[in-house]
């Protein structure tokens, strides 16, 4: 098959039309033939000559296997776009140009999975079980979603090439084609600018029969790259014998392994690679250096764990201070006697004032025979008895007083307890009586 095409089937289906003058682009003067009534007119023997390169351009790469991506999203263009496609077997958009089709191709793929997930759920009769709100929600979302991506659902990647009717109007899929270094084949009118095009075929791309032949067209050139395919397919299978195949693939194997990175590369690539190598045998080399160094210290290290215990075993042995400290709160507890020794205190100048009856008969005995001796007795008697039990009780009670330091706490309680304050107060008052000369009755005294 050949591209088969004619000048009256041409003007027929009014491809020598353009716009207007007043709307022409300039960089299209070169493909503009004539004015006629403020219309321009194509130059048709262009027109065929680029329809010709783009028949081989778009049979050729199909011949390899690859795939060309038709779009036309304008309403005189959409039936025949899908109609076209179909009959080639090429991916399509006649909807809105979704943004990033071709340089987020992921992110459309997975909307893609998302509708063949959703389809399986209502083919298996699963929507059912859910609640029909749920259930019209995700109908609605299998419309909306083979809206924009029924035409591209079978395409597995990036296409290699695609096909535009209006530039104009496709402008953002012209733009990420030419960032992605894909081959543009587009009818290009009047007011359009080529300069973004690869492959252009100046035509009118407004009218519906023009639209029609160009683009049945392509897809003619389609569909004699694919029998080119399949025939190179035949003649590359028939040649290649049973047996050999496998042989011939293990030969390619040994040929390629025995090429050598030398006669590749260059010699600064080599130098890299040499570098990258000696690099990483360096960390590797630190690496084990590193994990050997931490293995012989974690072999010494695992003594401290009886020092640890001996020490564990010394503290448990320190903490008997709570017994010390128990025993000095029970001296604490055992000082403060004072009551007691205050109680002797009472008791002693409870003792003492027994003084007044012998006041008496000293003032009688005075009084009648006024002898300087005896009043100097008197006054050594009470002086005896007075101060020796004051000093005493003084003295016992400020040794109770006094804080004693924690190593002679046992030793002071001990002795408090021995020597209470009431005995060394009664010894006192005894001797104090004692010492006192027996006083003759004043009845004896005044005979």
């Amino acid at each position: 098959m050949s591209l088969d095409i004619s000048m009256k089937t041409l003007l027929e289906s009014g491809v020598h039309f353009g716009h207007r003058t007043n709307r022409w682009d300039p960089r299209m003067e070169s493909y503009i033939f004539t004015e006629r009534n403020s219309i321009h007119i194509i130059d048709l023997q262009q027109t065929v000559q680029q329809l010709e390169k783009a028949y081989i351009i778009i049979r050729d790469k199909v011949a390899k296997g690859g795939t060309v991506l038709f779009i036309g999203t304008k309403r005189q263009a959409q039936e025949t776009v899908q109609m076209e496609a179909e009959r080639c077997g090429m991916p399509y958009v006649i909807e809105r140009w979704l943004p990033g089709t071709l340089t987020n191709w992921m992110t459309i793929h997975q909307r893609i999975m998302e509708l063949e997930r959703l389809e399986k759920l209502r083919d298996s009769g699963e929507i059912d079980r859910l609640v029909k709100k749920e259930g019209l929600m995700i109908e609605r979302k299998i419309k909306r979603l083979l809206v924009h991506l029924s035409g591209i659902r079978n395409m597995n990647g990036v296409p290699d090439m695609i096909f535009v009717v209006d530039i104009n109007r496709e402008d953002t899929a012209v733009h990420e084609a030419n960032l992605k270094k894909i081959p543009v084949v587009a009818l290009v009118d009047t007011n359009c600018n080529p300069e973004n095009i690869d492959h252009l075929i100046p035509c009118n791309d407004d009218a519906i029969r023009a639209i029609k032949l160009m683009v049945g067209k392509i897809a003619d050139a389609v569909l004699e790259g694919k029998d080119m395919h399949k025939e190179e397919e035949i003649e590359a299978e028939a040649l290649i014998p049973e047996g050999e195949s496998g042989e011939r693939v293990l030969g390619r194997v040994a040929i390629e392994e025995e090429i050598d990175d030398e006669d590749l590369l260059g010699e600064a690539t080599l130098q890299k690679l040499a570098e990258s190598k000696r690099e990483a045998e360096e960390k590797e080399a630190a690496e084990a250096a590193k994990e050997s160094a931490e293995e012989a210290a974690n072999e010494e290290v695992p003594e401290e764990p009886a020092e640890k215990s001996a020490e564990e075993a010394a503290n448990e042995e320190v903490p008997e201070e709570p017994a010390e400290k128990s025993t000095e709160e029970a001296a604490k507890k055992e000082v403060p006697e004072e009551p007691a020794e205050k109680s002797a205190e009472e008791a002693t100048n409870e003792e003492v004032p027994e003084e007044p009856a012998e006041k008496s008969a000293e003032k009688s005995a005075k009084d009648s025979t006024k002898k300087p001796a005896e009043k100097s007795a008197e006054k050594s008697a009470k002086d005896s008895t007075k101060k020796p039990a004051e000093k005493s009780v003084r003295k016992s009670a400020k040794d109770s007083t006094k804080k004693p330091a924690k190593k002679s706490v046992r030793k002071s309680a001990k002795d408090s307890t021995k020597k209470p304050a009431k005995k060394s107060a009664e010894k006192s008052a005894k001797k104090s009586v004692e010492e006192i000369p027996e006083k003759p009755d004043s009845k004896d005294e005044t005979e």
